[in-house]
């Protein structure tokens, strides 16, 4: 955490030297949609909070409310865009009925890894493309990525998936674009939050699950109830949060609480990333003595599935020019990035 207290301790050191700069101090309440004690996804949430506090010698205080305390998890975009509260914490995906758009910014099925992700976001216009998305859909509110995670697991499984023709008549939760491939399978694709997921495969209310990474799942219990865990997780290579904030808000805000907002959640998403990939590998080590089966999906399969994919990110851009306009900035830069990606990095195996 020594990258962490480094930020903080510059940001502070700006906070006292700046005086005015703070002259309102800003009171936000910001509900989250993950409990801050899940790695990566939660917990930045819970550091920008504490963060800006001290960085910006109390001008800022924020304070987190878990998940139902304030606003229900997949209520948070509509309650920041209303002014109900000033902020809050979220995977925007859970927000593709209301804005088709946005679950480009929040996982992508076969799409980019987290730090091809972030490099588009920040160096090609993403940032600004996602406000813009929200604008035009009617909502008041400014966005700012503030955590990024890698890939999930494709979900945990009472029995073993060896075809797609498996998931015909599944019901299984699954979450964004993800589940709209599956549903073109013949799967039931419901959502929920993550707090109902243990208690939904316990009673059967769902046959299977997908909600994060191994470092996740293993808290939520997903691998008391079912036992084959799927590899690897093609809908969500990279899973990125958001810092909603208030349209209104985010204007009376200095620059200087601008500034810490932007540097917080951009330091918040290099520690969520960091977090992850140093706890996965031991978790999913320490599945095997729990009897959980990884399976890896067969290359043939995988290539089936981004055939579907393919299909309908296709039919969603057509449907909506916003999701048209982001979708093939991103292609564009992958065209590129594939380039770099595919002689830079030497091979998992070696």
């Amino acid at each position: 955490m020594k990258l962490a207290k480094a930020i903080t301790g510059v940001a502070a050191a700006i906070a006292l030297s700046t005086g005015s700069a703070y002259a309102d101090n800003l009171r936000w309440k910001m509900p989250v949609a993950f409990a801050t004690n899940l790695p990566g996804l939660g917990s930045p949430a819970a550091w920008v909070a504490e963060n800006l506090t001290t960085a910006s010698d109390g001008s800022i205080q924020v304070r987190v409310y878990e998940p139902g305390e304030l606003v229900p998890p997949f209520d948070i975009l509509q309650s920041v865009s209303d002014g109900k509260v000033s902020t809050g914490y979220t995977w925007i995906g859970y927000d593709q009925g209301k804005v088709p758009a946005v679950p480009l910014f929040a996982a992508v099925p076969f799409g980019m890894k987290p730090w091809a992700y972030i490099g588009w976001y920040y160096y090609g216009g993403g940032h600004d493309m996602l406000q813009e998305v929200y604008a035009n859909k009617g909502f008041n509110v400014h966005a700012q990525l503030c955590g990024i995670i890698g890939p999930e697991t494709a979900g945990w499984y009472a029995n073993k998936i060896e075809t797609l023709e498996d998931y015909d008549g599944m019901k299984i939760r699954f979450a964004g674009l993800g589940g709209k491939v599956l549903e073109r399978l013949g799967a039931s694709v419901t959502m929920m939050p993550g707090g109902e997921l243990y208690q939904a495969l316990e009673k059967g209310t769902i046959d299977a699950t997908e909600f994060s990474m191994p470092a996740i799942d293993q808290i939520l219990g997903f691998q008391q109830v079912v036992k084959y865990n799927l590899f690897p997780g093609w809908h969500q290579q990279f899973t990125a949060q958001y810092l909603l904030i208030n349209g209104d808000e985010w204007e009376d805000a200095s620059a200087s609480q601008k500034a810490l907002v932007e540097a917080s959640c951009t330091a918040a998403t290099t520690l969520g990333l960091a977090e992850g990939e140093y706890k996965n590998g031991a978790v999913l080590a320490g599945f095997q003595d729990q009897g959980v089966q990884a399976d890896q999906i067969p290359r043939e399969v995988l290539e089936e599935l981004k055939s579907v994919t393919q299909e309908v990110l296709q039919e969603e851009a057509a449907k909506d020019p916003d999701f048209k306009r982001v979708y093939e900035s991103q292609q564009a830069f992958m065209e590129t990035y594939r380039v770099w990606d595919s002689r830079a990095y030497l091979p998992s195996d070696l």
